[in-house]
């Protein structure tokens, strides 16, 4: 860890609505609108909106998955989606529902709506998604 003051680093990002744009990112079924925090904190964070794009298809991250990160923040801005937790079992987030998600947790989503949008906050910004295997008491596939 460095001794640099973020204060001393980071810069002012204003990302305005009027100016989204929206691009592919990790999943197909989702189209991800950068706020521009990864270039403000020099890479230590990253701050995006995602939302369903009408796509249908499976993919990856419908297989137990984790995010090599040390932070991860969700707060569900629109419809829901489910998902089970290694430890935690299957949890519905809704609108207005948050999720810290603690580093390194195994989890897979198993359904969400067509309307599904979430601020997400990771750290830090280039953070790898890695398939694993299910963890002991979980089922194999989505459900």
């Amino acid at each position: 860890m460095s001794d640099t003051n973020p204060r001393d680093t980071w810069k002012f990002v204003h990302s305005k609505g009027e100016d989204a744009d929206w691009e592919p990112g990790l999943r197909e079924i989702f189209d991800y609108r950068d706020l521009g925090v990864k270039n403000g904190t020099n890479g230590d964070y990253i701050a995006h909106i995602i939302k369903a794009n009408g796509k249908k298809q499976s993919d990856q991250v419908q297989e137990w998955h984790l995010h090599e990160c040390t932070f991860q923040f969700v707060l569900v801005l629109n419809g829901w989606a489910s998902f089970e937790y290694e430890g935690e079992g299957v949890h519905t987030i809704r609108k207005g529902d948050a999720i810290n998600q603690r580093p390194w947790i195994a989890h897979r989503e198993i359904e969400c709506s067509p309307d599904f949008e979430v601020l997400e906050i990771v750290a830090p910004a280039d953070f790898e998604t890695r398939i694993v295997e299910a963890p002991e008491g979980h089922g194999d596939a989505a459900e």
